[in-house]
């Protein structure tokens, strides 16, 4: 617990002394400024965002043309801090030889990549729903020549981001997996949860969805608005909070260190144990709508390698949903 106290600390000092500004004048047109290759099929692409007046860096795996393409969405530190899919996960390796493109944005913290209805004083202005949706598909689809066929994933924070992205915008993606994710967002308990989350990184979710009695909160309540899921190829996975094959001395992140050992079972096993009960009622709603979905409640605890699994599992429901 210590060093989770204190690596948070660490992180909201960085992210306190890093906070990227935003560009000075507003422009109108979103774009691609830059592709640089990161060797085989790797590019770091920077993507000048209008809605939010910024650029947007992406890492990417770029197959060739001609290929569909999955958004893989960073966890609550947008990937500024504790890293993003590419460096914690395997991603790389495991779709080397797929066809698909894997989009991974980087930034994003504590803003749950939704359309903020106020800035915020730390986080500034959010307005990732309108750039993952409507900014930024059209681009890579031109530019890279994309199919149009999406599929988006996330986990913990992003994982309620992913299915809200796909009710937001009807017929973007064909398929959504949910790694780890609270999915019930405008009960008292999920919106404590993302007040306190998000109060972590300094930020205020009033700002994000108003106060407690906002319609945005509803509208961004993927169990209330699970019906507007139908037709969508869904994974959903959550751990139960017990210690599972990766939480021992010998999995990846631990490296036989006892307070990380400590840490990943008795903090991650608290935030998967409330995740698991976040999630039971997104598959019960599902299954009263009968809208069909890949379920995955396993064992484990909240970490990575976890969410690695999640990756490999669900890219056979992706792949048939993509057409590859």
């Amino acid at each position: 617990m210590h060093r989770f106290v204190s690596c948070l600390i660490a992180a909201l000092t960085v992210v306190a002394a890093f906070a990227f500004a935003p560009v000075a004048a507003a422009d109108s047109e979103s774009r691609i400024l830059d592709v640089r290759p990161l060797g085989g099929r790797q590019l770091e692409v920077v993507v000048y965002s209008a809605a939010m007046n910024r650029p947007i860096t992406l890492w990417m795996s770029h197959p060739g043309p001609g290929a569909p393409a999955l958004y893989l969405l960073n966890a609550v530190d947008g990937g500024e801090s504790g890293g993003p899919w590419p460096r914690r996960t395997d991603v790389e390796e495991f779709f080397a030889d797929k066809p698909v493109n894997v989009i991974v944005p980087m930034g994003g913290r504590a803003s749950y990549y939704t359309d903020w209805i106020a800035d915020d004083p730390v986080l500034g202005r959010n307005k990732w729903t309108t750039f993952l949706t409507a900014e930024l598909p059209p681009l890579l689809d031109e530019r890279f020549a994309m199919t149009g066929r999406n599929a988006v994933a996330g986990l913990s924070m992003s994982a309620t981001s992913a299915l809200n992205l796909a009710i937001a915008a009807p017929g973007l993606y064909r398929a959504v997996g949910a790694y780890s994710g609270c999915a019930r967002t405008s009960d008292p308990l999920g919106q404590l949860l993302i007040n306190t989350e998000l109060a972590v990184f300094g930020a205020n979710a009033a700002n994000m969805w108003g106060a407690p009695n906002n319609p945005a909160w509803t509208a961004n309540d993927p169990v209330l608005n699970a019906e507007r899921l139908r037709g969508l190829a869904l994974y959903v996975s959550a751990g139960n909070g017990l210690p599972g094959p990766h939480d021992n001395f010998g999995a990846q992140g631990i490296g036989a260190n006892p307070g990380a050992l400590l840490d990943r079972v008795a903090v991650g096993g608290v935030m998967e144990t409330v995740i698991s009960n976040c999630t039971r009622p997104l598959v019960d709603q599902l299954a009263r709508l009968a809208i069909p979905a890949t379920v995955e409640l396993r064992g484990g605890t909240h970490a990575w390698p976890y969410w690695q699994d999640d990756v490999h599992r669900s890219w056979p429901v992706f792949a048939t949903a993509l057409g590859v």
